[in-house]
């Protein structure tokens, strides 16, 4: 049983200077009943924590860290940037190499500006196809998250659902009122939304592979229909691949599925583990942007060379991996695991599509966020509790996705494997 006695004294600490004790709230594990745990070092495929624990990560910095914690080749990369200093505010090199390199991965990416997140790459996507079309309406989709500007915040999943709260204090009616909200993976219920609102709305912004309400796969036939009904009326389509982007395929989702967005938004894997987001697409769109348009974009710290290093050498080494292989470590993954629980009469579901897994306590089906919100949560924390006390590193949350890296092995499977039948047989 591992002991987490310094890191309950940091959070007493923390708490005295920051809500919660944490700079974002799925990190406080207040829905688990426990404090945080505080990190010390990564290496590779595993976390140490200031207790001196252990744990093979599946979190992985919610994402970004394909190739592991502190990859040789980035830090080697990295500390060849910093000594000719971290952000200039000026153009550099390095941002057209990196803009070139997601081109050369994302074809439909012609034109691109670098952020510092997520959440400013949707923002800033949602405000261009508003100011291109003309419009003010934007569809997204019960569960997705879009990060936390105040468009996109209504009926969003991960930490709001975690935290149950639908959307949040600050956010005026006036703006949430232009966001319509419809099922994820709901034909029907975005083919009526079209009908009715169709020539007033500017986008449609979709996780075509949704990670912010467990792993929920968009269906093809969903995709194609935002596809075609965005064509019809002359709306954007906007892809978040903030979290799907380099994980589900190398060329994202949208090269997984075959369907071409107007617009999309990376995160996470971009930046290599620093603070970085993307947002990019038609050229006739984003050439909306001031200052060759008057769609208004800054940031100080957008395109520092840190970040675009980062990226740079995270994307060059993933242009050479072999995604199949981390696909035949979760198809032996989900089998395992899937039979024991079966073995164990607990019902359960699992499902990974490239690098991104997930899991549900249930054995029916989860297509949308009303389908999560049916699963066994209490068996989810019974799982969370047992599984970081056994050298697991998972999310906190329900409405979380787990990540594989590069450097994660076969004995790290088979651990895996283990500490979820142990855990089974305690439910």
């Amino acid at each position: 049983m591992k002991n987490f006695e310094k890191s309950i004294a940091a959070y007493k600490e923390a708490v005295r200077y920051m809500p919660g004790g944490v700079n974002s709230p799925v990190r406080a594990f207040s829905n688990v009943e426990m404090d945080p745990i505080f990190i010390e070092r990564g290496k590779n495929q595993y976390l140490y924590d200031i207790d001196g624990n252990s744990y093979v990560d599946y979190v992985l910095s919610w994402g970004p860290l394909i190739l592991g914690h502190a990859d040789d080749t980035v830090i080697s990369a990295l500390k060849e940037t910093i000594d000719r200093g971290t952000s200039f505010g000026a153009p550099t090199l390095v941002e057209t190499k990196l803009a070139q390199t997601i081109q050369s991965i994302v074809p439909s990416m012609e034109m691109m500006r670098m952020v510092s997140s997520g959440t400013e790459a949707t923002m800033s996507a949602v405000r261009l196809a508003r100011g291109y079309t003309g419009r003010d309406k934007i569809v997204k989709f019960i569960g997705n998250y879009h990060g936390h500007s105040d468009s996109l915040i209504v009926d969003a999943g991960s930490g709001l659902a975690t935290l149950d709260i639908n959307t949040s204090p600050g956010v005026p009616k006036s703006i949430t009122y232009e966001t319509l909200t419809v099922p994820y993976n709901d034909v029907e219920a975005i083919q009526r939304l079209f009908e009715n609102f169709g020539d007033e709305i500017a986008g449609v912004i979709v996780e075509p592979i949704a990670g912010n309400m467990g792993l929920i796969p968009g269906k093809k036939e969903f995709l194609q229909k935002l596809r075609e009904l965005t064509t019809q009326h002359g709306s954007v389509l906007i892809f978040d691949e903030v979290m799907s982007g380099f994980r589900c395929d190398l060329h994202g989702a949208q090269g997984l599925y075959g369907i071409t967005p107007d617009l999309t938004t990376l995160g996470k894997v971009v930046g290599g583990g620093l603070p970085v987001g993307v947002f990019g697409g038609k050229r006739e769109i984003m050439k909306n942007i001031t200052p060759e348009g008057s769609v208004y974009h800054a940031g100080t710290l957008s395109g520092n060379p840190l970040a675009m290093t980062a990226g740079i050498t995270t994307l060059t080494q993933l242009k050479e991996e072999d995604y199949s292989n981390i696909s035949r470590k979760l198809d032996y993954l989900s089998e395992k695991v899937q039979a024991s629980a079966n073995r164990n009469g607990i019902p359960f579901t699992i499902r990974h599509v490239g690098s991104m897994w997930g899991y549900f306590f249930t054995d029916g089906t989860v297509e949308n966020f009303d389908d999560v919100q049916a699963t066994n949560k209490d068996n989810f924390y019974k799982f969370f509790n047992y599984a970081i006390r056994n050298g697991l590193y998972i999310a906190s949350s329900p409405f979380e996705t787990s990540f594989l890296s590069t450097k994660h092995t076969d004995d790290d499977i088979e651990k895996t494997i283990q500490v979820f039948s142990d855990a089974f047989k305690t439910m």
